[in-house]
């Protein structure tokens, strides 16, 4: 079944019951949590998604927010930051860390169908291969499950390896493939290549701030990428460790980023904190019903959208914007750290 296919009216009577139930299961197995909703004054009903009590995103810098037993931690994971700053620290039992697999698979079909593809990697095979992983290299090496027949657009020295490129597509290049790559490292050797990349599908993310500098937005990133190599199948998407497993993602023409059913954004007036109408910006909140073993089912992030639409895209629900980071928030992303990993 479709991950896209909840109308807005119904998403919101769904998740507002599941994201209520969390927060008092949060409430109950995080000390800390419960700290912070009681000096809030937070509590039910909570009868709209808007109503829930949210926490900074950069909490989970400064605080250990789990709600499972020590002994019953499977996996930590860690934030992608520039050197000095404090990463966040998420706590995954196994069953988050087999939900946010199993419905990342589920969002990503939307746009790769059901058989993993063959896998071009705009990246170099030693971002996988160092022992201390950086948040790079997690996210390629997370990607990688959902294609076969990896290969890595740069050599070890990262330099752009064409003879190897030309082999893949001898080999693919006459039907669908994956082609996964930041945002800037995609745009700086995708169209280098002089290759015909018209059956690829591209999944990309972050490293924004670089092109704007050079003038390139979202329409431009996609001109461009259809014009020099034939890549017309271009879905952006965005996400963050602190909500792992659920992605937003751009739709097939392009329109703006859309909610899987399990999580919606709100966006927030950020003198009132009131929900901002469509067509207003404001800080983004992002909720997710897949935070089950930490706290982070609500959360207030650092940056600033726009919702453009509801129900009136390919996918029904909200349709928003990403317009960038608040000032004097800290540099985050993968591929913001692009050249100093």
């Amino acid at each position: 079944m479709s991950v896209f296919s909840l109308a807005e009216s119904e998403r919101e009577l769904v998740l507002a019951a599941e994201l209520a139930a969390l927060t008092a299961r949060h409430r109950a197995a995080c000390p800390p949590y419960r700290r912070i909703l009681d000096a809030i004054g937070a509590a039910p009903p909570y009868r709209r998604v808007a109503d829930l009590p949210w926490l900074p995103v950069r909490l989970f810098k400064t605080h250990e927010l789990r709600s499972v037993p020590e002994s019953a931690v499977f996996r930590v994971l860690t934030s992608s930051g520039t050197t000095g700053q404090q990463p966040s620290r998420i706590y995954l039992d196994r069953e988050a860390a087999a939900a946010q697999t199993r419905m990342l698979a589920a969002t990503l079909k939307a746009v790769l169908g059901e058989r993993r593809l063959p896998m071009l990697v705009v990246d170099s095979r030693s971002v996988v291969r160092d022992p201390t992983l950086s948040a790079r290299g997690a996210g390629v090496l997370g990607m990688m499950n959902f294609g076969r027949d990896h290969t890595f657009v740069l050599d070890e020295h990262g330099r752009v390896d064409a003879e190897t490129v030309k082999a893949f597509l001898a080999r693919h290049g006459s039907e669908p493939f994956l082609i996964f790559g930041f945002t800037f490292m995609a745009w700086l050797y995708l169209r280098d290549l002089g290759a015909d990349l018209s059956q690829g599908v591209l999944i990309h993310s972050g490293g924004w701030k670089k092109l704007a500098a050079q003038a390139v937005d979202n329409a431009e990133f996609r001109r461009r990428l259809a014009a020099e190599c034939g890549l017309s199948k271009v879905h952006n998407f965005y996400g963050m460790v602190e909500q792992i497993g659920t992605v937003f993602l751009e739709g097939p023409g392009g329109d703006g980023l859309y909610c899987p059913d399990f999580a919606n954004v709100v966006i927030r007036d950020p003198e009132t904190w009131q929900e901002a109408p469509p067509g207003v910006p404001g800080l983004i909140e992002v909720v997710s019903t897949l935070p089950t073993s930490y706290p982070g089912h609500v959360l207030l992030t650092e940056d600033l959208g726009v919702v453009r639409g509801i129900d009136d895209g390919c996918w029904p629900g909200k349709r928003f914007e990403v317009l960038g980071r608040l000032p004097r928030a800290e540099a985050r992303g993968c591929s913001d750290t692009f050249g100093q990993t």
